[in-house]
Protein backbone atom coordinates (compact mmCIF):
# COMPACT_ATOMS: atom_id res chain seq x y z
CA UNK A 1 0.00 0.00 0.00
CA UNK A 2 1.31 3.42 -0.96
CA UNK A 3 1.54 5.99 1.81
CA UNK A 4 2.40 9.67 2.12
CA UNK A 5 6.13 10.33 2.30
CA UNK A 6 8.23 12.21 4.82
CA UNK A 7 7.42 13.03 8.41
CA UNK A 8 3.86 12.60 9.65
CA UNK A 9 4.19 13.69 13.27
CA UNK A 10 1.56 16.44 12.97
CA UNK A 11 -1.50 15.92 10.79
CA UNK A 12 -4.12 18.57 10.01
CA UNK A 13 -7.60 17.43 9.03
CA UNK A 14 -9.90 19.76 7.12
CA UNK A 15 -13.48 19.08 8.20
CA UNK A 16 -15.02 17.63 11.38
CA UNK A 17 -17.58 15.44 9.65
CA UNK A 18 -17.74 11.71 10.22
CA UNK A 19 -14.81 11.05 7.88
CA UNK A 20 -12.59 13.68 9.49
CA UNK A 21 -13.47 12.54 13.01
CA UNK A 22 -12.77 8.88 12.19
CA UNK A 23 -9.42 9.86 10.66
CA UNK A 24 -8.60 11.97 13.73
CA UNK A 25 -9.28 9.08 16.12
CA UNK A 26 -7.31 6.52 14.11
CA UNK A 27 -4.37 8.93 13.77
CA UNK A 28 -4.42 9.99 17.42
CA UNK A 29 -4.43 6.33 18.37
CA UNK A 30 -1.05 5.90 16.69
CA UNK A 31 0.48 8.81 18.58
CA UNK A 32 0.19 11.51 15.91
CA UNK A 33 -0.51 15.06 16.92
CA UNK A 34 -3.79 15.92 15.21
CA UNK A 35 -5.48 19.25 14.51
CA UNK A 36 -9.00 19.45 13.03
CA UNK A 37 -10.15 22.62 11.29
CA UNK A 38 -13.92 22.99 10.82
CA UNK A 39 -15.85 25.86 9.22
CA UNK A 40 -18.97 25.30 11.38
CA UNK A 41 -19.27 25.89 15.09
CA UNK A 42 -19.87 22.21 15.92
CA UNK A 43 -18.67 18.84 14.62
CA UNK A 44 -20.77 16.74 12.28
CA UNK A 45 -20.43 18.08 8.75
CA UNK A 46 -23.41 16.67 6.83
CA UNK A 47 -24.49 14.94 10.04
CA UNK A 48 -25.29 18.31 11.56
CA UNK A 49 -27.88 19.62 13.99
CA UNK A 50 -30.35 22.47 13.61
CA UNK A 51 -32.64 23.59 16.42
CA UNK A 52 -35.79 25.57 15.68
CA UNK A 53 -39.03 26.00 17.58
CA UNK A 54 -37.90 23.52 20.21
CA UNK A 55 -37.31 20.80 17.59
CA UNK A 56 -33.85 19.20 17.25
CA UNK A 57 -33.46 18.12 13.64
CA UNK A 58 -30.65 16.06 12.15
CA UNK A 59 -29.59 17.78 8.95
CA UNK A 60 -28.02 14.71 7.36
CA UNK A 61 -28.37 10.94 7.61
CA UNK A 62 -31.20 9.48 9.66
CA UNK A 63 -30.34 5.77 9.36
CA UNK A 64 -27.53 4.26 11.43
CA UNK A 65 -26.18 0.86 10.43
CA UNK A 66 -22.88 -0.91 11.21
CA UNK A 67 -22.36 0.81 14.61
CA UNK A 68 -19.34 -1.45 15.07
CA UNK A 69 -17.47 1.00 12.82
CA UNK A 70 -18.18 3.79 15.31
CA UNK A 71 -16.89 1.50 18.03
CA UNK A 72 -13.77 0.73 15.97
CA UNK A 73 -12.95 4.44 15.65
CA UNK A 74 -13.48 5.02 19.37
CA UNK A 75 -11.41 1.98 20.31
CA UNK A 76 -8.44 3.50 18.48
CA UNK A 77 -8.09 5.83 21.49
CA UNK A 78 -9.09 3.30 24.11
CA UNK A 79 -12.79 4.17 24.31
CA UNK A 80 -15.94 2.31 23.33
CA UNK A 81 -19.32 2.94 21.82
CA UNK A 82 -21.04 1.71 24.99
CA UNK A 83 -19.28 4.43 27.00
CA UNK A 84 -20.14 7.23 24.61
CA UNK A 85 -23.53 6.47 23.01
CA UNK A 86 -26.89 5.03 23.94
CA UNK A 87 -27.95 3.15 20.82
CA UNK A 88 -31.54 1.94 20.53
CA UNK A 89 -32.15 -0.98 18.13
CA UNK A 90 -35.14 -0.37 15.87
CA UNK A 91 -37.80 -3.10 15.65
CA UNK A 92 -38.91 -3.06 12.92
CA UNK A 93 -36.03 -1.44 11.11
CA UNK A 94 -38.52 -0.04 8.59
CA UNK A 95 -42.17 -0.26 7.77
CA UNK A 96 -42.86 -0.53 4.04
CA UNK A 97 -46.24 0.76 2.85
CA UNK A 98 -47.40 0.08 -0.70
CA UNK A 99 -49.88 1.73 -3.04
CA UNK A 100 -52.19 -1.30 -2.89
CA UNK A 101 -52.63 -0.75 0.86
CA UNK A 102 -50.40 -3.64 1.96
CA UNK A 103 -47.91 -3.10 4.79
CA UNK A 104 -44.70 -4.99 5.57
CA UNK A 105 -42.66 -4.66 8.75
CA UNK A 106 -38.99 -5.12 7.83
CA UNK A 107 -37.27 -6.99 10.66
CA UNK A 108 -33.55 -7.70 10.87
CA UNK A 109 -34.16 -10.77 13.02
CA UNK A 110 -34.28 -13.77 10.67
CA UNK A 111 -37.16 -15.63 12.32
CA UNK A 112 -39.31 -12.52 12.73
CA UNK A 113 -38.76 -11.47 9.12
CA UNK A 114 -39.42 -14.93 7.73
CA UNK A 115 -42.72 -15.02 9.62
CA UNK A 116 -43.61 -11.54 8.36
CA UNK A 117 -42.81 -12.43 4.74
CA UNK A 118 -44.94 -15.57 5.06
CA UNK A 119 -47.86 -13.49 6.33
CA UNK A 120 -47.32 -10.88 3.64
CA UNK A 121 -46.65 -13.02 0.55
CA UNK A 122 -46.91 -16.72 1.40
CA UNK A 123 -44.60 -19.65 2.18
CA UNK A 124 -42.74 -19.71 -1.14
CA UNK A 125 -41.62 -16.13 -0.68
CA UNK A 126 -40.64 -16.89 2.93
CA UNK A 127 -38.39 -19.68 1.64
CA UNK A 128 -36.98 -17.28 -0.95
CA UNK A 129 -36.27 -14.77 1.81
CA UNK A 130 -34.26 -17.39 3.72
CA UNK A 131 -32.13 -18.04 0.64
CA UNK A 132 -31.77 -14.30 -0.04
CA UNK A 133 -30.62 -13.64 3.52
CA UNK A 134 -27.91 -16.29 3.20
CA UNK A 135 -26.81 -14.81 -0.13
CA UNK A 136 -26.67 -11.28 1.30
CA UNK A 137 -24.46 -12.51 4.14
CA UNK A 138 -22.15 -14.29 1.70
CA UNK A 139 -21.84 -11.19 -0.50
CA UNK A 140 -21.03 -9.11 2.58
CA UNK A 141 -18.33 -11.52 3.76
CA UNK A 142 -16.77 -11.70 0.29
CA UNK A 143 -16.49 -7.96 -0.25
CA UNK A 144 -16.25 -6.19 3.11
CA UNK A 145 -12.54 -6.52 3.85
CA UNK A 146 -11.12 -6.66 0.31
CA UNK A 147 -13.54 -4.44 -1.62
CA UNK A 148 -15.00 -1.92 0.87
CA UNK A 149 -12.64 -1.69 3.83
CA UNK A 150 -9.54 -1.51 1.62
CA UNK A 151 -7.13 0.94 0.04
CA UNK A 152 -6.40 0.31 -3.64
CA UNK A 153 -3.26 1.38 -5.46
CA UNK A 154 -4.49 -0.12 -8.75
CA UNK A 155 -7.27 -2.39 -10.07
CA UNK A 156 -4.81 -5.27 -9.62
CA UNK A 157 -5.59 -4.99 -5.92
CA UNK A 158 -8.91 -6.68 -6.69
CA UNK A 159 -7.22 -9.93 -7.61
CA UNK A 160 -7.94 -12.15 -4.63
CA UNK A 161 -9.88 -15.28 -3.64
CA UNK A 162 -12.58 -12.98 -2.28
CA UNK A 163 -13.04 -11.38 -5.70
CA UNK A 164 -13.41 -14.80 -7.28
CA UNK A 165 -15.97 -15.71 -4.66
CA UNK A 166 -17.83 -12.45 -5.28
CA UNK A 167 -17.93 -13.22 -9.01
CA UNK A 168 -19.28 -16.72 -8.34
CA UNK A 169 -22.00 -15.18 -6.15
CA UNK A 170 -23.04 -12.93 -9.04
CA UNK A 171 -21.76 -9.75 -7.45
CA UNK A 172 -20.81 -8.22 -10.78
CA UNK A 173 -24.21 -8.81 -12.33
CA UNK A 174 -27.19 -6.50 -11.84
CA UNK A 175 -28.85 -6.04 -8.47
CA UNK A 176 -32.47 -6.18 -9.65
CA UNK A 177 -32.19 -9.58 -11.38
CA UNK A 178 -30.05 -10.88 -8.49
CA UNK A 179 -32.82 -10.12 -5.97
CA UNK A 180 -35.33 -11.55 -8.44
CA UNK A 181 -33.61 -14.95 -8.26
CA UNK A 182 -34.91 -15.27 -4.72
CA UNK A 183 -38.17 -13.29 -4.63
CA UNK A 184 -41.03 -13.25 -7.12
CA UNK A 185 -43.18 -10.69 -5.29
CA UNK A 186 -42.41 -7.30 -6.83
CA UNK A 187 -43.13 -5.51 -3.55
CA UNK A 188 -40.51 -7.58 -1.73
CA UNK A 189 -38.01 -6.96 -4.52
CA UNK A 190 -38.41 -3.24 -3.90
CA UNK A 191 -37.70 -3.61 -0.18
CA UNK A 192 -34.37 -5.34 -0.82
CA UNK A 193 -33.18 -3.14 -3.70
CA UNK A 194 -34.38 0.45 -3.17
CA UNK A 195 -31.21 1.27 -1.21
CA UNK A 196 -29.25 1.42 -4.50
CA UNK A 197 -30.89 4.75 -5.27
CA UNK A 198 -28.88 6.41 -2.51
CA UNK A 199 -25.72 5.11 -4.15
CA UNK A 200 -26.86 7.02 -7.23
CA UNK A 201 -28.18 4.08 -9.23
CA UNK A 202 -31.33 2.55 -10.65
CA UNK A 203 -31.76 -0.68 -8.62
CA UNK A 204 -32.23 -2.65 -11.85
CA UNK A 205 -28.87 -1.51 -13.18
CA UNK A 206 -26.78 -1.27 -10.00
CA UNK A 207 -24.04 -3.83 -9.53
CA UNK A 208 -25.17 -6.68 -7.30
CA UNK A 209 -22.23 -5.91 -5.00
CA UNK A 210 -24.43 -3.11 -3.67
CA UNK A 211 -26.61 -5.77 -2.09
CA UNK A 212 -24.23 -5.08 0.78
CA UNK A 213 -26.36 -2.01 1.58
CA UNK A 214 -29.42 -4.26 1.83
CA UNK A 215 -27.40 -6.51 4.13
CA UNK A 216 -26.62 -3.57 6.41
CA UNK A 217 -30.26 -2.43 6.45
CA UNK A 218 -32.14 -5.72 6.61
CA UNK A 219 -29.76 -8.22 8.23
CA UNK A 220 -27.11 -6.52 10.36
CA UNK A 221 -29.52 -4.14 12.08
CA UNK A 222 -30.65 -0.51 12.27
CA UNK A 223 -30.17 1.69 15.34
CA UNK A 224 -30.97 5.18 16.53
CA UNK A 225 -28.77 7.10 18.98
CA UNK A 226 -30.57 8.70 21.89
CA UNK A 227 -30.33 12.43 21.29
CA UNK A 228 -30.47 12.04 17.51
CA UNK A 229 -27.96 11.17 14.81
CA UNK A 230 -25.88 14.23 15.69
CA UNK A 231 -24.98 12.40 18.91
CA UNK A 232 -22.62 10.24 16.81
CA UNK A 233 -20.24 13.01 15.66
CA UNK A 234 -20.53 14.65 19.07
CA UNK A 235 -19.35 11.42 20.73
CA UNK A 236 -16.51 10.99 18.24
CA UNK A 237 -15.37 14.60 18.67
CA UNK A 238 -15.49 14.41 22.47
CA UNK A 239 -13.43 11.22 22.44
CA UNK A 240 -10.92 12.77 20.03
CA UNK A 241 -10.58 15.88 22.19
CA UNK A 242 -10.06 13.65 25.21
CA UNK A 243 -7.25 11.91 23.31
CA UNK A 244 -5.48 15.23 22.68
CA UNK A 245 -6.87 16.22 19.26
CA UNK A 246 -7.10 19.99 18.85
CA UNK A 247 -10.23 21.45 17.23
CA UNK A 248 -10.52 24.84 15.52
CA UNK A 249 -14.19 25.64 14.90
CA UNK A 250 -15.67 28.54 12.91
CA UNK A 251 -12.53 28.49 10.77
CA UNK A 252 -12.97 27.99 7.03
CA UNK A 253 -9.86 26.96 5.12
CA UNK A 254 -9.14 29.51 2.40
CA UNK A 255 -5.69 28.50 1.17
CA UNK A 256 -3.19 25.66 1.18
CA UNK A 257 0.48 26.71 1.13
CA UNK A 258 2.60 24.48 -1.09
CA UNK A 259 6.32 23.99 -1.33
CA UNK A 260 7.22 21.70 -4.21
CA UNK A 261 5.14 18.53 -3.95
CA UNK A 262 4.16 19.13 -0.32
CA UNK A 263 1.57 21.18 1.50
CA UNK A 264 3.30 22.94 4.36
CA UNK A 265 0.46 24.90 5.95
CA UNK A 266 -3.10 26.09 5.58
CA UNK A 267 -4.68 29.47 6.16
CA UNK A 268 -8.18 30.09 7.48
CA UNK A 269 -10.79 32.81 7.19
CA UNK A 270 -9.95 34.11 10.67
CA UNK A 271 -6.34 34.78 9.64
CA UNK A 272 -4.77 31.73 11.26
CA UNK A 273 -1.90 29.81 9.69
CA UNK A 274 -1.46 26.18 10.74
CA UNK A 275 1.62 24.26 9.63
CA UNK A 276 1.76 20.46 9.59
CA UNK A 277 3.52 17.46 8.12
CA UNK A 278 0.51 15.85 6.41
CA UNK A 279 -3.04 16.86 5.54
CA UNK A 280 -6.38 15.06 5.24
CA UNK A 281 -9.04 16.88 3.19
CA UNK A 282 -12.65 15.83 3.76
CA UNK A 283 -14.79 18.45 1.93
CA UNK A 284 -16.76 17.35 -1.13
CA UNK A 285 -14.49 16.74 -4.11
CA UNK A 286 -14.97 20.05 -5.99
CA UNK A 287 -14.21 22.02 -2.82
CA UNK A 288 -11.13 19.90 -2.13
CA UNK A 289 -9.95 20.30 -5.73
CA UNK A 290 -10.39 24.08 -5.55
CA UNK A 291 -8.24 24.19 -2.42
CA UNK A 292 -5.64 22.01 -4.11
CA UNK A 293 -5.69 24.24 -7.18
CA UNK A 294 -6.12 21.58 -9.84
CA UNK A 295 -8.81 19.98 -11.95
CA UNK A 296 -9.52 16.25 -11.81
CA UNK A 297 -8.58 14.26 -14.90
CA UNK A 298 -12.05 12.89 -15.49
CA UNK A 299 -15.61 14.09 -15.38
CA UNK A 300 -17.58 12.39 -12.62
CA UNK A 301 -21.19 11.33 -12.70
CA UNK A 302 -23.08 12.58 -9.65
CA UNK A 303 -25.83 10.82 -7.73
CA UNK A 304 -29.43 12.00 -7.72
CA UNK A 305 -30.26 14.53 -5.05
CA UNK A 306 -33.15 14.79 -2.60
CA UNK A 307 -35.67 17.24 -1.26
CA UNK A 308 -36.02 16.96 2.50
CA UNK A 309 -38.95 18.39 4.42
CA UNK A 310 -38.40 18.71 8.17
CA UNK A 311 -41.78 19.08 9.85
CA UNK A 312 -42.67 19.59 13.48
CA UNK A 313 -46.26 18.43 13.93
CA UNK A 314 -48.94 18.32 16.57
CA UNK A 315 -49.53 14.59 16.03
CA UNK A 316 -47.98 11.43 14.61
CA UNK A 317 -48.95 8.76 12.10
CA UNK A 318 -48.23 5.04 12.36
CA UNK A 319 -45.77 3.66 14.91
CA UNK A 320 -42.63 3.04 12.89
CA UNK A 321 -39.44 5.06 13.21
CA UNK A 322 -38.74 4.72 9.47
CA UNK A 323 -41.49 4.36 6.88
CA UNK A 324 -40.88 3.71 3.19
CA UNK A 325 -43.89 4.82 1.20
CA UNK A 326 -43.83 3.24 -2.25
CA UNK A 327 -45.85 4.66 -5.11
CA UNK A 328 -47.50 2.60 -7.82
CA UNK A 329 -44.76 3.41 -10.33
CA UNK A 330 -41.30 2.02 -9.78
CA UNK A 331 -38.85 1.45 -12.62
CA UNK A 332 -39.91 4.47 -14.67
CA UNK A 333 -39.37 6.84 -11.76
CA UNK A 334 -35.62 6.13 -11.75
CA UNK A 335 -35.37 7.03 -15.43
CA UNK A 336 -37.17 10.27 -14.61
CA UNK A 337 -34.65 11.49 -12.04
CA UNK A 338 -31.44 9.82 -13.26
CA UNK A 339 -31.76 10.00 -17.04
CA UNK A 340 -34.40 12.64 -17.82
CA UNK A 341 -33.73 15.14 -15.03
CA UNK A 342 -37.42 15.31 -14.08
CA UNK A 343 -39.18 15.01 -10.74
CA UNK A 344 -40.64 11.61 -9.90
CA UNK A 345 -44.22 11.54 -11.16
CA UNK A 346 -45.13 8.95 -8.49
CA UNK A 347 -42.41 9.24 -5.85
CA UNK A 348 -41.32 6.71 -3.31
CA UNK A 349 -40.61 8.50 -0.03
CA UNK A 350 -38.64 7.85 3.15
CA UNK A 351 -40.45 9.24 6.18
CA UNK A 352 -38.51 9.22 9.44
CA UNK A 353 -40.19 9.96 12.75
CA UNK A 354 -37.32 10.15 15.28
CA UNK A 355 -39.67 11.09 18.12
CA UNK A 356 -41.14 7.58 17.86
CA UNK A 357 -37.91 6.47 19.54
CA UNK A 358 -36.71 9.61 21.34
CA UNK A 359 -39.55 12.02 22.27
CA UNK A 360 -37.06 14.55 23.69
CA UNK A 361 -36.23 15.71 20.15
CA UNK A 362 -39.48 17.71 20.06
CA UNK A 363 -41.48 19.79 22.55
CA UNK A 364 -43.93 17.94 24.75
CA UNK A 365 -46.83 16.35 22.85
CA UNK A 366 -45.23 17.13 19.50
CA UNK A 367 -43.68 14.95 16.79
CA UNK A 368 -40.78 15.46 14.39
CA UNK A 369 -40.87 14.12 10.83
CA UNK A 370 -38.24 13.99 8.10
CA UNK A 371 -39.64 13.42 4.59
CA UNK A 372 -37.09 12.58 1.91
CA UNK A 373 -38.05 12.64 -1.77
CA UNK A 374 -35.37 11.66 -4.32
CA UNK A 375 -35.01 14.18 -7.14
CA UNK A 376 -32.58 15.05 -9.97
CA UNK A 377 -29.30 16.72 -9.15
CA UNK A 378 -28.63 20.17 -10.60
CA UNK A 379 -26.53 18.82 -13.47
CA UNK A 380 -29.13 16.35 -14.68
CA UNK A 381 -32.14 18.53 -13.99
CA UNK A 382 -31.49 22.28 -13.70
CA UNK A 383 -34.83 22.90 -11.96
CA UNK A 384 -35.65 26.41 -10.74
CA UNK A 385 -36.15 25.47 -7.10
CA UNK A 386 -36.63 29.07 -6.04
CA UNK A 387 -39.70 29.20 -8.26
CA UNK A 388 -41.23 25.75 -7.73
CA UNK A 389 -40.09 24.93 -4.19
CA UNK A 390 -43.29 25.85 -2.36
CA UNK A 391 -45.46 24.18 -5.01
CA UNK A 392 -43.43 20.99 -4.74
CA UNK A 393 -43.77 21.05 -0.96
CA UNK A 394 -47.55 21.24 -1.39
CA UNK A 395 -47.36 18.33 -3.86
CA UNK A 396 -45.42 16.26 -1.30
CA UNK A 397 -48.00 17.05 1.37
CA UNK A 398 -50.76 15.96 -1.00
CA UNK A 399 -48.94 12.69 -1.68
CA UNK A 400 -48.58 12.05 2.06
CA UNK A 401 -52.28 12.76 2.60
CA UNK A 402 -53.25 10.24 -0.07
CA UNK A 403 -50.98 7.60 1.45
CA UNK A 404 -52.44 7.56 4.92
CA UNK A 405 -50.82 10.60 6.56
CA UNK A 406 -54.24 12.24 6.81
CA UNK A 407 -54.09 15.82 8.06
CA UNK A 408 -50.29 16.01 7.80
CA UNK A 409 -50.22 19.51 6.31
CA UNK A 410 -52.69 20.93 8.82
CA UNK A 411 -50.70 19.45 11.72
CA UNK A 412 -47.43 21.21 10.80
CA UNK A 413 -46.46 23.98 13.20
CA UNK A 414 -42.78 24.33 12.23
CA UNK A 415 -41.13 23.37 8.97
CA UNK A 416 -37.98 23.68 6.92
CA UNK A 417 -37.42 22.40 3.38
CA UNK A 418 -34.02 21.63 1.87
CA UNK A 419 -33.61 21.46 -1.93
CA UNK A 420 -30.66 20.77 -4.26
CA UNK A 421 -29.93 24.50 -4.28
CA UNK A 422 -29.39 24.38 -0.53
CA UNK A 423 -27.12 21.33 -0.84
CA UNK A 424 -25.11 23.18 -3.50
CA UNK A 425 -24.76 26.22 -1.20
CA UNK A 426 -23.18 23.89 1.38
CA UNK A 427 -20.52 22.89 -1.15
CA UNK A 428 -22.03 19.64 -2.43
CA UNK A 429 -21.29 19.00 -6.09
CA UNK A 430 -24.29 19.16 -8.45
CA UNK A 431 -26.50 19.92 -5.44
CA UNK A 432 -26.51 16.35 -4.14
CA UNK A 433 -25.57 15.19 -0.63
CA UNK A 434 -24.89 11.70 -2.06
CA UNK A 435 -21.73 12.69 -3.96
CA UNK A 436 -20.37 10.68 -6.91
CA UNK A 437 -22.63 7.88 -8.15
CA UNK A 438 -21.46 4.30 -7.65
CA UNK A 439 -21.32 3.34 -11.30
CA UNK A 440 -18.88 0.57 -12.26
CA UNK A 441 -16.37 3.21 -13.36
CA UNK A 442 -16.69 4.93 -9.96
CA UNK A 443 -16.58 1.86 -7.71
CA UNK A 444 -13.75 0.23 -5.75
CA UNK A 445 -10.34 0.92 -7.34
CA UNK A 446 -12.04 3.02 -10.04
CA UNK A 447 -13.49 5.53 -7.56
CA UNK A 448 -11.52 8.76 -7.08
CA UNK A 449 -8.47 7.72 -5.06
CA UNK A 450 -7.74 9.05 -1.62
CA UNK A 451 -4.11 9.82 -2.51
CA UNK A 452 -3.76 13.17 -4.28
CA UNK A 453 -1.92 13.14 -7.59
CA UNK A 454 1.15 15.38 -7.55
CA UNK A 455 1.28 15.81 -3.77
CA UNK A 456 3.35 13.70 -1.41
CA UNK A 457 1.54 14.45 1.85
CA UNK A 458 -2.17 14.98 1.10
CA UNK A 459 -4.99 12.44 1.47
CA UNK A 460 -8.72 12.69 0.74
CA UNK A 461 -11.56 11.29 2.86
CA UNK A 462 -15.34 11.48 2.65
CA UNK A 463 -18.12 10.17 0.45
CA UNK A 464 -16.52 11.20 -2.85
CA UNK A 465 -13.52 8.94 -2.43
CA UNK A 466 -12.90 5.35 -1.28
CA UNK A 467 -15.13 3.51 -0.41
CA UNK A 468 -18.16 5.74 -1.01
CA UNK A 469 -21.50 7.11 0.18
CA UNK A 470 -23.28 6.40 3.47
CA UNK A 471 -22.41 6.51 7.15
CA UNK A 472 -20.46 3.19 7.23
CA UNK A 473 -18.39 3.94 4.08
CA UNK A 474 -17.64 7.48 5.25
CA UNK A 475 -16.39 6.23 8.62
CA UNK A 476 -14.24 3.73 6.74
CA UNK A 477 -12.93 6.48 4.46
CA UNK A 478 -11.49 8.25 7.51
CA UNK A 479 -9.84 5.05 8.66
CA UNK A 480 -8.42 4.36 5.17
CA UNK A 481 -7.10 7.93 4.94
CA UNK A 482 -5.35 7.45 8.29
CA UNK A 483 -3.78 4.24 6.99
CA UNK A 484 -2.33 6.15 4.05
CA UNK A 485 -0.45 8.21 6.63
CA UNK A 486 0.44 5.59 9.23
CA UNK A 487 1.15 2.67 6.87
Amino acid sequence: MRTVTGRTDHVVIVGAGLAGLAAALHLAGTGRRVTVVERAGVPGGRAGLHVFGGYRIDTGPTVLTMPELVDEALSAVGESLAERLDLIPLHPAYQARFADGSVLDVHTDAAAMEQEVRRFAGPEEAAGYRRLRRWLAEVYRAEMHRFIDANFDSPLGLLSPELARLAVLGGFGRLGPAIGRFLADERLRRVFSFQALYAGLDPRRALAVYAVISYMDTVNGVWFPRGGMHAVPTALADAAAGAGVTFHYNAEVTELERRGDRIVALRTSDGSRIAADAFVLTPDLPVAHDLLGHRPRRRLRWSPSAVVLHAGTTRGWFNAHHTISFGTAWHGTFAEIIRDGRLMSDPSLLITRPTATDPTLAPADRELHYVLAPCPNLRTGPIDWGRIGSAYRDELLGTLERRGFTGFGAAIEAQQMVTPVDWAAQGHAAGTPFSAAHTFAQTGPFRPRNLVRGLANAVLAGSGTTPGVGVPPVLLSGKLAAQRITG
